[in-house]
């Protein structure tokens, strides 16, 4: 997890590869090997949509690939593990304890689950957040790495739910639609896909918002605060079906569907205001002559981006679209860096002007490459302003002298990108 610990990555791996093998033989043990296949493959249904979902709100700044994929991992496999553990443990304990199992299974579920098993997936947050901070900038961040421990660990919970529950449909030999294998299906898969996720983003939130202070106290409170919230949904979602006949229905209407339908509001704002600080950070580049003019709105439009890598595939093969990708990160990276420091100054951001630098460095050495990719696309497009219209005036009038033809492109900046120095931007915000 981190170049700074060599060790630590190497712990997290053996970690995720002993909790991945644990996890499959206790699921398989219990379902039975028929009814863990049957409920895999309904449960990795709904897993591209919401990866695809969580990605798409990054898509501004996306997180590395490798770091996505381990937050899955973790939520599949330690985070489940942990929970399932702890979770049978705590019910026998009470159950010892009070002589009573069904007592037990609903102050298991209600009181324990939430916190054993957002405890679990909250792990996975503050290991990024800790070992990756700088690619932990904001509420963003905390969606995205949320939304993919979450989902990993709800794939995993429903295998379990599932293939229980075509276990009990093959001793009562209970028909398809009357079974309880539809039935958990349609609660879990087609009603509830999105439960999970939704706990783990609050906590998510939670960090985001910790990630934008300075301050100790806030950086330690606001991870907890969404951590408990998360907690308290999770407890009243579990608890929903002891409240009635209709307890389901009441919980799932009148507080999941307005919950979902404001943090789907809250991403679609959040990647909204994301894309507009990376196009006003990234113009200010543009003046000081590191991008070309017509490479900002390709960078902040998701279809430009594609087109981009995929017209530099067409003619420079794998290489060349992997160089534009890794240019569109950078250029990402490097709008919102400079939008962190002109809002929380040196305490926000104290090796602003070496990680500026570096990433200057790196744009510039993939931009004869990634420059006329994103030109094009902005093209094709239609996302540069459209030309004046030339109205033909009588010869009598006076003429307007053809522009002059630019030579090659060049930085109007001092500092290059292999100076020592640090990169001095106009705009007179202080930020150096």
């Amino acid at each position: 997890m981190s170049r700074a610990i060599p060790g630590v990555r190497t712990c997290v791996l053996a970690v995720l590869a002993l909790s991945g093998l644990a996890i499959l033989e206790l699921v398989r043990e219990q379902t039975g090997t028929a009814g863990f296949f049957v409920g895999l493959g309904l449960a990795v249904l709904p897993v591209p949509l919401l990866m695809a979902a969580f990605r798409w709100l990054g898509r501004a700044a996306p997180s590395p690939w490798a770091q996505l994929l381990f937050c899955f991992g973790w939520g599949a496999c330690t985070a489940a593990l942990i929970a399932i553990l702890a979770n049978n443990f705590a019910t026998e304990w009470i159950t010892a304890a009070t002589a009573d199992a069904s007592a037990a299974d609903r102050l298991g579920s209600v009181a324990v689950a939430p916190v054993v098993e957002e405890s679990a997936k909250a792990a996975a947050l503050l290991l990024v957040f800790v070992f990756r901070r700088r690619q932990f900038t904001g509420p963003a961040d905390g969606f995205v790495v949320a939304g993919f421990t979450a989902t990993g660990f709800a794939c995993t919970e429903n295998v379990l739910y599932l293939g229980n529950a075509f276990g009990e449909d093959l001793e009562s030999g209970a028909a398809p639609l009357d079974s309880v294998t539809a039935a958990t299906f349609f609660v879990r898969i087609v009603v509830s896909p999105f439960a999970h996720p939704l706990f783990t983003v609050l906590t998510g939130l939670g960090f985001g918002a910790a990630a934008l202070c300075a301050g100790r106290l806030r950086r330690i409170g606001l991870p907890l605060l969404g951590l408990l919230t998360a907690m308290g949904l999770h407890a009243l979602w579990n608890s929903s079906s002891r409240f009635g006949e209709y307890g389901f229905y009441v919980v799932y209407g009148c507080v999941m569907v307005p919950v979902f339908g404001l943090l789907v509001w809250l991403a679609v704002r959040i990647r909204r205001r994301r894309l507009r600080a990376v196009a006003g950070e990234l113009a200010v580049y543009a003046a000081a002559g590191w991008l070309r003019p017509a490479e900002v709105p390709a960078l902040v439009s998701m279809p430009a981006r594609s087109l981009a890598r995929a017209l530099a595939r067409s003619t420079g093969g794998r290489a060349a679209g992997r160089a534009v990708a890794l240019y569109e990160a950078d250029a990402a990276a490097l709008a919102l860096l400079r939008h962190r420091a002109r809002q929380g100054g040196p305490a926000r951001e104290p090796d602003f002007a070496c990680r500026e630098r570096e990433l200057l460095r790196r744009l510039w050495l993939r931009k004869a490459t990634a420059g006329p990719a994103l030109a094009r696309a902005a093209v094709l497009e239609e996302l540069l302003p459209p030309r004046p219209v030339l109205v033909p005036v009588p010869a009598e009038r006076v003429s307007v002298p053809p522009a002059r033809r630019s030579g090659p492109w060049t930085p109007a900046t001092p500092a290059g990108p292999s100076s020592s120095r640090p990169c001095v931007l106009p705009g007179g915000d202080g930020v150096r």
